[in-house]
């Protein structure tokens, strides 16, 4: 199975088309959103093309072939409008061999996880709006960034996970 992983959108249509066209082109089987998906919040500028309602309905569209993990702008209503479950803190995935444990990164981080890892294993977070990938303590943590608000010169970019190798690419 090919999965490629997104965070942050925060309701942009511009960077949620661009998302599933990407998709689409990978020829992925599953998007996994690493949550914020369809609001802003306070400490953020609002990005271009912000439009909920149509991220919604472009969303809606592949809810089959979507998987996400709730962000920290992500909110109860949101289960109202999506056509998939949003509410989950994290989720766990296997490729291969490999244990990838996925959140959005408010709850849970570099320095704060709720379980012990496999050595090897890899934590795809968001939040943080910033390119990553590192190796700290045995782990590898990656996060995509987020294409509609990217901080510290993060270029907007994706994950690929496929047959037990993670790969971030620039959008």
């Amino acid at each position: 199975m090919k999965i490629m992983v997104a965070s942050d959108i925060h309701g942009s249509s511009t960077w949620c088309r661009r998302i599933l066209e990407v998709f689409d082109k990978e020829g992925a089987d599953k998007l996994l959103l690493l949550g914020d998906i369809l609001y802003h919040g306070p400490r953020n500028d609002v990005p271009s093309d912000y439009s909920p309602k149509e991220v919604t309905a472009m969303l809606n569209d592949r809810s089959r072939d979507i998987l996400a993990v709730r962000g920290n702008c992500d909110a109860e209503v949101d289960d109202m409008v999506l056509k998939f479950p949003v509410r989950a803190d994290y989720i766990w995935l296997m490729s291969g061999e490999l244990t990838i444990f996925a959140t959005h990164g408010h709850l849970f981080d570099m320095t704060d996880l709720p379980f012990d890892l496999p050595s090897g294993s890899v934590v795809l977070f968001g939040h943080i709006h910033v390119t990553m990938d590192r190796m700290k303590d045995g782990l590898r943590y990656m996060n995509p960034g987020s294409p509609s608000i990217p901080k510290e010169d993060s270029v907007p970019s994706y994950i690929i996970i496929e047959d037990g190798e993670l790969t971030l690419k620039e959008f």
